[in-house]
């Protein structure tokens, strides 16, 4: 009989950060259509859930390497979730105080999160959009003399992804095949370092970014107002709120801006929210992959691209984050906490151990 079997990884960790990374690529089996290979990258491997754990890792180390953070120094950031939970788990393993603002229509379980792993959570209102919690992270560091972590400018952004995430995509498909490369965006860093990787090592490939249907502010070809640090002076015109968290702020980001001026992407596509969480929904239940609405986003537009790529062509997916931040979400409606007509009736089919 064959039995699964695991060897370890060979070697010990000296603490957790050093587990960031090295997320796998794993092959659609069921929902993919027959005459492409769709694999999808999860970054829910990573520690902290997310994709975001990477950016959080370098954001600190970058800081602490050029002495711009300081031991002890309190660390504020804006996020939707990601990032914040990312960084609470590296400021609770090296130590740093963490203060996060975040809008208040953002998942709950995302606050819990991050307060769990020990940092602070400051709420603006949803009126503001991201530029208020952006705005009101900048307030609370300039009157408090705290590290400012500017996920949305710093370079330690994209760097990390050029350094890490590009590299395994290419040490994963050495030698074989690959054509295209499907990502959304939130800061940009993702697209923007391993677009500068796959435009060098492997020009073939395709990039094909994302945005949501209803906030498509990159393809509205309107230019993104700025202040002298290139920071966000205004939310950009073509915003709309929509359901894809951690998409797509209401400003175009610093980061991003490298891929739309090196024209880092071949193509761009809306993505309707539904839809990502319709297929969302599929991966978990047809191949046991969980991920959240913006990973679900993706692969509805990984479907849309397999239906016209030529026979034997390989896709290979970003997947963000895990399903769990989303249980007070859309993505989870008409999921039951309690037992469906068909499970109690399942239930009453044999006598014993009924709930009454």
């Amino acid at each position: 009989m064959d039995i699964r079997q695991t060897k370890g990884r060979g070697r010990l960790y000296d603490n957790v950060l050093d587990t960031v990374g090295d997320t796998p690529c794993v092959k659609l089996n069921r929902i993919a259509p027959k005459h492409v290979d769709v694999y999808v990258k999860v970054e829910a491997f990573n520690p902290g859930g997310s994709v975001k754990d990477r950016l959080a890792t370098n954001m600190i180390e970058a800081a602490e390497r050029e002495g711009r953070l300081k031991p002890g120094q309190t660390v504020i950031e804006a996020t939707s979730g990601n990032t914040g939970i990312g960084l609470a788990m590296v400021c609770a393993a090296k130590g740093y105080p963490l203060v996060i603002t975040m809008a208040e229509s953002f998942s709950v379980e995302r606050r819990k999160l991050m307060r769990f792993l020990g940092a602070q959570v400051v709420l603006t209102p949803k009126e503001e959009k991201g530029l208020g919690m952006y705005n009101k992270a900048r307030e609370l560091a300039e009157a408090n003399g705290w590290f400012f972590a500017q996920q949305f400018e710093t370079s330690a952004n994209a760097d990390i992804h050029e350094h890490t995430t590009g590299q395994e995509i290419l040490a994963d498909f050495e030698g074989q095949r690959l054509d295209y490369w499907v990502t959304g965006y939130g800061t940009g860093g993702t697209v923007t370092g391993v677009a500068r990787v796959l435009r060098d090592a492997r020009p073939e490939v395709k990039i094909i970014l994302t945005e949501p249907a209803n906030a498509a502010i990159v393809s509205s070809g309107h230019a993104q107002e700025r202040d002298e640090n290139g920071s966000p002076a205004a939310s950009h015109p073509a915003f709309e709120p929509h359901p894809i968290q951690g998409w797509t702020p209401d400003f175009i980001p610093l980061v991003l801006q490298e891929t739309l001026d090196k024209g880092y992407y071949d193509e761009l596509l809306p993505v309707v929210g539904a839809d990502g969480m319709a297929w969302s929904r599929r991966l978990a239940a047809e191949e046991g992959i969980f991920t959240g609405v913006s990973g679900g986003s993706t692969v509805a537009i990984a479907m849309q691209v397999a239906q016209t790529a030529p026979e034997g062509s390989v896709i290979l997916v970003m997947l963000p984050d895990t399903g769990e931040r989303y249980l007070s979400t859309p993505l989870f409606d008409g999921i039951a906490d309690t037992m469906t007509d068909e499970e109690v009736a399942l239930s009453q089919s044999t006598p014993g151990y009924q709930i009454s």
